[in-house]
């Protein structure tokens, strides 16, 4: 009868769910003992220890999927009407759980080498440049295998249906595979994966390095596969393309040294002594925990407009250190030359002195003497009657 059998199907049903509840909890507790075992055996290993950390969750996840199918498989009839799609759906996750795990022993792969090749921070030496370009090309390397491991398990997940088996298959047997790659390389998202890549193993920039583009002075943060993060001096972070690192000059101020120089510029009075202003520019260096003792010199640079133009070059292990050592000197400049003389630079104005005045001898208004070619003297007077002509009026 058709209600005996709905009513049998529905009941193995009910055993199946039991079943596979009950397995499920068993392999969860499993999973909770093997990860005991493993925090145990990790204090005496650091690989272990990090296989405990990055596979925890894709191992308890992996067990409990294949408690499941075990549980189903042992207490469902295979002709029942729903087995066929409870058996699709745990092959389909139990593909992601392996996908899951396989993609946690690449992050484990990450840290032991970053551990062993790049670890420490942002130095000066090259030995520390070394570490911050493996830390970069790993971290690269890292996402992009990631994502060669979620496509392909994506693909597998495709092939367990029927319309999709015949593309799947195709794409993992035949070599057209690298044309196919080849071709969407040239679209603009898979652009920036290759300049991802470009930018991680030219050694253009570094995780740490210190850069400036986009008028923002900042360190780089991240680097992915499309794109970096600039952490900028005032804590905010500037996002940019990787592409945009291949195609746009940026300037890299810790690429093959750390150290760096600067200037400040003023604006004295002439009357300002320059022996002395290197001595107060030596004795603030001298004072100061930001210069590296390379570089600190005084020079005059320009002398006009009423003013001297003053360059000091400095020098400094880091740009950080070299933007304080910039202000601590412009201001102990500037009290220097206040407190010695007390004023900014002065703007001189010079006026001539006016010519005594005489009296026309001619009977005309009292004339100022030599303020005109034409007048102020006997001589200018006939100057000015030879120019203007017999009858005095210009006209001959």
């Amino acid at each position: 009868m058709p209600e005996e059998t709905e009513l049998q199907s529905a009941t193995d049903l009910a055993v199946t769910l039991s079943w596979v509840a009950g397995a499920v909890v068993v392999a969860y507790l499993v999973g909770i003992l093997l990860t005991w075992v493993l925090s145990r055996v990790a204090r005496r290993s650091h690989i272990v220890k990090d296989i405990e950390v990055c596979t925890r969750l894709p191992i308890r996840a992996i067990l409990m999927v294949m408690a499941a199918t075990i549980a189903v498989q042992r207490t469902a009839d295979a002709a029942t009407t729903w087995r066929g799609w409870v058996d699709h759906s745990l092959v389909i996750a139990l593909i992601a759980t392996v996908t899951w795990l396989i993609t946690g022993l690449v992050k484990v792969a990450e840290r032991q080498v970053i551990s062993r090749f790049g670890g420490g921070d942002a130095g000066l030496t090259d030995a520390d440049r070394h570490r911050r370009r493996v830390r970069t090309q790993v971290t690269v390397l890292r996402r992009l295998a990631i994502a060669i491991v979620v496509v392909l398990g994506s693909a597998a997940i495709l092939m367990t249906f029927p319309a999709f088996s015949d593309i799947g298959a195709t794409l993992f047997a035949s070599a057209g595979v690298l044309s196919v790659v080849a071709g969407l390389a040239a679209q603009t998202s898979l652009g920036s994966v290759f300049a991802g890549l470009q930018i991680a193993f030219s050694d253009a920039i570094r995780v740490g390095d210190v850069v400036v583009l986009e008028e923002e002075w900042g360190r780089i943060e991240e680097i992915t596969l499309t794109y970096v993060v600039v952490r900028v001096w005032d804590e905010r972070r500037l996002v940019l393309p990787c592409t945009y690192f291949t195609t746009t000059p940026f300037q890299n101020w810790t690429r093959s040294a750390t150290e760096i120089m600067g200037t400040v510029e003023l604006d004295v009075d002439f009357s300002v002594p320059f022996d002395d202003m290197r001595a107060e520019l030596d004795r603030l260096l001298a004072q100061s925990n930001q210069w590296d003792g390379r570089s600190g010199v005084l020079q005059v640079t320009g002398a006009v407009g009423g003013f001297v133009r003053v360059r000091v070059l400095v020098s400094a292990p880091d740009a950080s250190a070299l933007w304080d050592l910039q202000c601590a000197v412009r201001e102990g400049l500037v009290d220097w030359i206040r407190r010695t003389h007390g004023t900014a630079p002065r703007y001189r104005l010079e006026t001539s002195r006016p010519a005594p005045k005489r009296p026309d001898t001619t009977g005309g208004e009292t004339r100022r003497v030599g303020s005109a070619v034409f007048s102020g003297s006997p001589e200018a007077d006939a100057r000015a009657r030879d120019f203007a002509g017999s009858n005095g009026d210009g006209r001959n």
